[in-house]
């Protein structure tokens, strides 16, 4: 049976160790194709599912009514055949889908605009970039660029650090609900739930996730207790070989240093198996581009939508 044939399930916390299979060998350095991520990505508004026939695997994602125009499907992985443009093309069509998002540059660049344009519209996603680094950069925080950084986390060490009062270690499911707790005290200040359909809302379901699954599907976390209560956390899985991704960074903004602290000690501890740390993109978000800019990337990972052309048949 062809893989279109089959019919899409939702992708939840127990296909984790079946579908690994496909992510561990894959080579895109976009955040999207972080299998712990597509699986604690999934909220009321949006949830990805699947199918496989065991050398391929196909991931979509499904939408709330309201948001349909965004139903979309991402590259597919395979252990065994190459996905061109029109086998894409196909794919979509059969599923019932229109574009694909989250396409790495370096897919256009093998394939050829000419060639994908054959069959699809190409836009590049310029608020889905993805931020990475160095994760010896990160870590040491050496050179004047980073001189700043340093000072605070100074300040951070000499008030707590050598007072004793900071606990740092990976977080455990037994730390889920203290974690949790924490983060809706940091949702209280930024007012993460005013709406319920923003990112933030989504953000923090996502979190959520992470936290009450940690240890089941692959992801690292380090947490932050200053006087005994929890006051920041970071977590993070990996991407591939050379990279990891830190896909939640939550700390107390009234602590001075504690943010740039948390930083360094996660890129420190659960980054240091790998050369890059991704810290996916700004979402077009101001505040957070000059943040993530301040670290220095060395590179931006770009993403691009493909659209399927209405005026073609195959």
């Amino acid at each position: 049976m062809k893989i279109t044939q089959m019919n899409p399930k939702p992708l939840v916390v127990s296909d984790y160790q079946n579908l690994k299979t496909f992510f561990d060998p894959q080579p895109h350095d976009l955040c999207t194709y972080s299998l712990p991520s597509v699986i604690v990505w999934s909220t009321h508004l949006f949830w990805p599912n699947y199918v496989t026939d065991g050398s391929s695997l196909v991931i979509s994602y499904e939408y709330a009514s309201k948001f349909a125009d965004k139903r979309h499907m991402i590259l597919p992985l395979s252990l065994d055949r190459e996905f061109t443009p029109e086998k894409l093309f196909n794919i979509a069509g059969e599923l019932g889908f229109s574009q694909f998002k989250s396409i790495p540059e370096e897919y256009i660049d093998k394939h050829g605009r000419e060639q994908i344009e054959k069959f699809f519209k190409i836009e590049e996603q310029t608020r889905m970039e993805d931020y990475v680094y160095l994760t010896e950069d990160l870590a040491d925080l050496k050179g004047n660029r980073y001189s700043k950084k340093r000072n605070l986390i100074n300040q951070f060490i000499k008030e707590y650090v050598n007072k004793n009062r900071i606990e740092t270690r990976l977080i455990t499911r037994t730390d889920s609900a203290e974690c949790i707790d924490f983060l809706e005290k940091w949702c209280i200040e930024r007012d993460c739930d005013s709406d319920p359909d923003e990112d933030l809302a989504c953000e923090k379901q996502a979190a959520i996730n992470s936290l009450e699954n940690i240890e089941s599907i692959g992801m690292k976390g380090l947490l932050i207790k200053i006087d005994g209560k929890i006051s920041a956390f970071g977590i993070g899985s990996r991407i591939n070989d050379n990279m990891g991704a830190l896909h939640f960074e939550k700390a107390f903004p009234n602590i001075k240093g504690l943010y740039q602290f948390l930083d360094r000690e996660c890129a420190r501890t659960l980054f240091s198996e790998f050369k890059y740390i991704n810290k996916e993109s700004d979402m077009g978000m101001p505040g957070l581009a000059k943040a993530k800019q301040s670290y220095y990337p060395v590179m931006m990972v770009k993403s691009f939508g493909l659209k399927i052309r209405q005026d073609i048949t195959i």
